[in-house]
């Protein structure tokens, strides 16, 4: 029996697999054995990531715990040489062996993840349930709107995209889900009608069971239109079961020139939440971060989690943003505000208070990553156990294969 071992890995986001590799059928391999011991146990529904054997080729598998237990999906991705699993886990407390079989079933049209052209945007849906909408016809920047959880309520503000009675009017540069920073070589990219984000190329990488990916480029850009620096950004979102999960990693690059990314508490990765969600409505919205400070007490604090719950159409549902470990100046300050703002903010420790976290510079050619995983529920934080989920996805499961005999 062979065994090849695989230690605890950062699962990359810039694995490439086209759709049509889920419905090709590669020649059928021996099946494997996959152990998974899950440190601090999984959640039912949790994505895993894991490193797989080299010779393992891209497609759809099937995971089985017993020859009489379900198919659980799962898809092989490939980047180069180096193989990664991904598959949506059932509840684990113990260590669990599953064996690993070429899929013999085709994936039906729209199952899982699916993205869709709409104009110049990108519709993204969910075993057919609408996720989100990759918008970039708009003035300011990319954005994702709306944002659809589990029980189909939108958990982000329609303003200014849609103007929606009952919910506040300002700050219209919010929108939805976005990414960008107010001091940027002293360009302001976080307010309206200043600097301005333009997507330069986009490529769906992954669709179908499991899981899809986007992979866009960005050039950020002056007033008078210089260019500023560019990013890549690979969003990932996974069939999740009960939430939906959304992985989003940004990589900033000083291609130009200098840059120098000002301390200002004005960024970076934001979300505004819907306005009845909204701690001032004192409806029964809730800030809560990994140190269990509340509300206002949450704003400027480093945490590795953030939830912003509170009620939308009579139900509380949530928006839970985590900060990977590997991201840069992990744990990152939260500009989160009880009037619905909800920001991740690596750089503005002036404001916050804390040291070490303003200022950051990058020569010519250097880059930075930043990394996220945003999680919509349905229920209050402590519904969906954010401390292991959080653990899961700071560092996937031990695991290790073998070759059946």
């Amino acid at each position: 029996m062979m065994r090849i071992r695989s230690r605890p890995r950062r699962p990359t986001l810039a694995l490439l697999l086209l759709s049509s590799a889920l419905a090709a059928s590669p020649a059928l391999a021996q099946d494997r054995r996959l152990t998974i011991r899950p440190d601090h146990g999984v959640p039912a529904g949790s994505p895993i990531l894991i490193a797989a054997p080299d010779d393992l080729d891209p497609g759809l598998y099937a995971l089985r715990s017993a020859p009489d237990a379900p198919a659980i999906d799962a898809v092989a991705l490939a980047e180069g040489d180096a193989r990664t699993l991904a598959f949506v886990a059932p509840e684990m407390a113990e260590p669990t062996t599953f064996v690993v079989s070429l899929s013999i079933r085709a994936p039906r049209d729209g199952e899982g993840v699916a993205f869709a052209p709409d104009g110049p945007n990108l519709k993204i849906q969910v075993d057919g349930d609408p996720l989100a909408v990759h918008h970039v016809d708009g003035p300011w920047k990319p954005f994702l709107w709306p944002l659809i959880g589990p029980s189909g309520k939108a958990t982000t503000r329609s303003y200014p995209m849609e103007k929606v009675e009952g919910e506040d009017a300002d700050h219209p540069h919010q929108q939805s889900f976005w990414f960008s920073h107010g001091k940027v070589n002293d360009v302001d990219f976080w307010g309206p009608d200043k600097g301005i984000i333009r997507e330069t190329s986009r490529a769906v990488v992954a669709s179908g069971p499991v899981l899809g990916r986007l992979k866009t480029t960005d050039d950020w850009l002056a007033p008078d239109g210089a260019k500023v620096c560019e990013d890549e950004r690979v969003l990932t979102v996974h069939d999740a079961a009960g939430v939906r999960v959304l992985d989003f990693e940004a990589t900033l690059k000083a291609t130009v020139g200098p840059v120098v990314l000002g301390a200002t508490k004005e960024g970076s990765f934001g979300v505004r939440v819907a306005s009845s969600m909204d701690v001032d409505k004192k409806t029964g919205g809730k800030i809560k971060n990994a140190e269990a400070l509340e509300d206002a007490d949450a704003w400027g604090k480093p945490s590795s989690w953030v939830d912003y719950s509170g009620p939308v159409d009579g139900e509380t549902v949530g928006i839970a943003i985590l900060n990977h470990p590997s991201s840069f100046r992990y744990p990152t300050p939260w500009h989160v505000r009880t009037y619905g703002l909800f920001a991740a903010n690596p750089f503005g420790g002036p404001d916050f208070k804390i040291e070490g976290r303003g200022e950051h510079r990058l020569a010519q050619g250097e880059s930075i990553r930043l990394a996220y995983r945003v999680i919509l529920h349905d229920g209050p934080a402590e519904a969906i156990d954010l401390p292991r989920r959080f653990a899961l996805y700071a560092a996937p499961p031990d695991s290790s294969w073998e070759q059946d005999e």
